[in-house]
């Protein structure tokens, strides 16, 4: 999928997604800080993945981790700060929400720290039953590990 609005092309084609681009701005995010960037290009393979671009450059990011039939999990959303203000996440999410591979599934997650008015607008709520959710999370997985002396 590519679609044009004036300068911004939101692409979900494999070939536009710019990792370098992706992993300059998640290093610097509150949840993936120092992610190395083998690991954003893993991810982004493994993923349904949007962007836009501006003057070729990937300027905003989504990417969906699914089996595509019952389960999702939207995570790595940002749009750059200079052309935030621009309806460029409420484009993505539309079109993320739309696609194809993303309809009829059970469950739909997310985690954001920040932007539930923006989700909440497409279906996102909090879970109906909390105390049923578990995860693993590894704190600081990023980070260098400490040394013998110190």
């Amino acid at each position: 999928m590519r679609a044009t609005r004036g300068d911004f092309t939101l692409t979900s084609e494999p070939e536009d997604m710019q990792p370098e681009a992706i992993h300059a701005y998640l290093t610097r995010s509150y949840w993936a800080e120092r992610v190395p960037l083998d690991v954003v290009k893993r991810a982004i393979v493994h993923s349904i993945c949007f962007g836009v671009i501006h003057a070729g450059r990937q300027i905003a990011f989504a990417r969906v981790v699914s089996d595509e039939a019952t389960f999702a999990y939207l995570a790595d959303v940002y749009v750059l700060e200079e052309f935030r203000g621009r309806g460029l996440s409420t484009w993505m999410m539309e079109s993320v929400m739309a696609d194809p591979r993303l309809q009829g599934l059970r469950r739909f997650c997310l985690a954001t720290r920040d932007a539930h008015g923006l989700y909440a607008r497409y279906g996102f709520r909090p879970p109906e039953l909390p105390q049923t959710l578990m995860e693993i999370r590894r704190q600081g997985i990023y980070q260098a590990p400490a040394t013998a002396n110190g």
